[in-house]
């Protein structure tokens, strides 16, 4: 089949600004393009040429300062040659797109809660799913979500969990991982700490404000810890704003090292998981479920998570992490870096079983398959 695969209008693909669907993209296109021909469109970018064949997928890039300026030009540029167009995250444009190709066939990968009352109204989101073959999302949290608000999706919609790349996201005991951790180690500064990592932006809602408030009890009795924030306000850059400045200025109170790398392109990434001890992800919003626990799983980490949207959906409790119910209580969130602190025999447990889901099942093979057999499913 030659199937078309819409990515969202903020960033390119390949994702090197970041970006979660970015990524997903960018790595189930080499395995689909052995079995269909896929044509990826996402946004322009000026380290990156309109038209381009990477092995055997083809990426067509658009302009788009607003998101209609953006689907206008993607309306302009796919055709009817396709069998199957596949659009990710934005229910709104399945009908657009409809409407210029009748007779081409829809699917939706949902990532978000994209069919809250604010974001569609009720007649285009039942058109929309009328317009779908299958809609896929990341989290059952999501699924449910959608099936509670529109029951006639049941038997369309399938979660398919996302993934990392374990062969780029490696544990600390890995040998090739053991060098580049001694090193980025003395480029920061970090001897023998233990190392809590977070990664993700900067916004309330990521709590990493949460996170500094419990890091900074942990380290009133282990000053000999230390916390690496990865991230900043928005993919690309690191423009601040005052909530940026305030997790600046917890920090400068904390007794311990606190480290913000800044924004990084995803290259870069995987060696600030490998000198992690611990990852925490501290979301205090419905989460659909964050990428990063796939990468700290494939890192080989002790989990702590938050119980908000589909983040538990992946953590085993006991097995590879822990989840906060009280999730915006930093007591409790510094009780559970304490005991992991603590407990060295079972973070390590906790290690490698994190590693051994990455690599049984949270991996791109995986979920391309899953969507591979979806797509066969469609006549």
């Amino acid at each position: 089949m030659k199937i078309a695969l819409i990515c969202t209008e903020k960033l390119p693909v390949p994702p090197i600004l970041g970006g979660a669907i970015q990524i997903y993209i960018s790595n189930i296109v080499p395995i689909l393009s052995k079995h269909h021909e896929i044509t990826v469109f996402s946004l322009k970018n000026d380290k990156l040429i309109d038209q381009e064949r990477v092995g055997n997928v083809q990426y067509v890039r658009v302009s788009g300062k607003t998101t209609d300026e953006y689907i206008k030009n993607i309306i302009k540029a796919v055709t009817d040659e396709y069998d199957l167009i596949h659009v990710f995250n934005r229910p709104l444009w399945i009908s657009r797109l409809k409407s210029t190709l009748p007779n081409v066939k829809f699917s939706l990968s949902l990532h978000n809660e994209m069919f809250a009352p604010k974001k569609i109204d009720k007649i285009r989101a039942k058109k929309c799913i009328d317009s779908c073959e299958f809609i896929t999302t990341v989290s059952q949290f999501i699924a449910d979500d959608l099936k509670g608000m529109y029951p006639e999706v049941e038997g369309k919609v399938t979660p398919i969990y996302s993934a990392a790349d374990i062969k780029e996201f490696i544990p600390p005991w890995f040998d090739e991982a053991k060098e580049n951790s001694r090193k980025m180690r003395e480029a920061l500064g970090l001897t023998d700490e233990k190392v809590i990592l977070f990664v993700g932006r900067f916004s309330p809602k990521k709590g990493a404000h949460i996170l500094l408030q419990a890091v900074e009890k942990v380290m009133e009795a282990y000053p000999n810890t230390a916390l690496v924030l990865v991230g900043s306000k928005w993919y690309g850059g690191n423009i601040t704003d005052d909530y940026g400045r305030e997790l600046q200025r917890i920090s400068t109170n904390l007794k311990g090292k606190v480290i913000f790398t800044g924004f990084l392109p995803p290259s870069d990434v995987p060696k600030y998981f490998q000198l992690a001890d611990i990852f925490v992800c501290a979301s205090q919003w419905r989460e659909p479920l964050a990428r990063v626990h796939y990468e700290a799983m494939a890192s080989g980490l002790p989990i702590i998570t938050t119980r908000r949207g589909g983040n538990a959906e992946v953590i085993e409790e006991n097995v590879n992490g822990f989840v906060l119910y009280e999730y915006d209580n930093p007591e409790v969130m510094a009780e559970k870096i304490t005991y992991l602190l603590e407990h060295r025999d079972i973070a390590q447990k906790m290690a490698e079983m994190s590693r051994k889901l990455a690599e049984e099942k949270y991996n791109w093979n995986r979920v391309a398959g899953q969507l591979l057999a979806l797509f066969n499913q469609v006549k």
